[in-house]
């Protein structure tokens, strides 16, 4: 089987694994070692991970991917040192008395611009060593709350203790730490069960594989149709698109932004 073309694949990953063991799948499916991922997720997430492959590594960093939707489970009544199901359970707490009222009410002062405070165990480095790295050396870590933007936390189903929600954010957004926040908010504590990432910038589950339909067949976005997808278009005229292809800097208009540049070839 002959290499794939240059372009991204969009992958529904699987629970337990990571993003890089994602990225080794794929090196070996495209039989190259130049595969990339642009975001993370947590090894017990699943859904949208957006891969570049051969030249479109370089276009990983200039994807628009900062608006992301998942689906999530959250559970209330127990704290757990992770913020999520794989961590030791540190508070118990009666969850029963918490009314649908009250928590609308959480969940609407968690919506909109906030500053959250990420997850202990989380990528976000302290002094050049990641958070996580220190949590597993004992070490207690008090980390810089920052700006993020939660434009949808709503609850789609409860079931007793268990909030199957929907949550839209930015990027830098922890949904472990929402969780955790809204069981803070309602004096119970909480923690996430399960999480499914249904979209990243203008790539969702619709477009999506798994490995398995990946191994079978490794088809991937071109890069002409990825970058269509992702940036706003610049149709270019053949003097354009040789001046362009030999280095040389177009003449823009309109506010500074990221363009895909089109020569009227495609």
């Amino acid at each position: 089987m002959s290499p794939p073309a240059d372009g991204l694949l969009v992958v529904d990953k699987p629970a337990g694994w990571t993003s890089h063991d994602v990225v080794g799948r794929t090196r070996r499916l495209a039989q190259t070692r130049k595969v990339g991922h642009a975001g993370t997720l947590d090894p017990m997430a699943t859904g949208v991970l957006v891969l570049g492959i051969g030249r479109a590594t370089r276009l990983l960093g200039h994807l628009s991917l900062t608006d992301k939707a998942y689906d999530a489970t959250i559970r209330l009544g127990l704290t757990t040192v992770t913020d999520d199901a794989e961590g030791e359970v540190v508070e118990r707490r009666d969850a029963g008395r918490v009314t649908d009222s009250e928590l609308a009410s959480a969940m609407t002062a968690l919506t909109g611009e906030l500053l959250q405070v990420p997850s202990s165990v989380s990528a976000v480095k302290v002094d050049g060593v990641r958070s996580y790295a220190r949590v597993r050396a004992g070490e207690s870590v008090n980390l810089t709350a920052r700006p993020v933007t939660v434009s949808r936390f709503a609850l789609l189903e409860r079931r007793g203790d268990e909030l199957d929600v929907s949550v839209e954010c930015t990027s830098g957004t922890y949904v472990r730490a929402l969780a955790r926040d809204l069981g803070a908010a309602l004096g119970v504590g909480g923690h996430l069960t399960a999480l499914r990432r249904t979209r990243v910038g203008p790539f969702d589950l619709s477009s999506a594989r798994t490995l398995d339909q990946l191994e079978a067949d490794l088809q991937v976005l071109p890069l002409s149709a990825a970058v269509a997808a992702a940036f706003p278009r610049r149709e270019l005229d053949s003097e354009e698109a040789l001046a362009l292809s030999y280095g040389k800097k177009l003449t823009a208009s309109g506010r500074p932004e990221t363009l895909g540049a089109f020569a009227p070839d495609g």
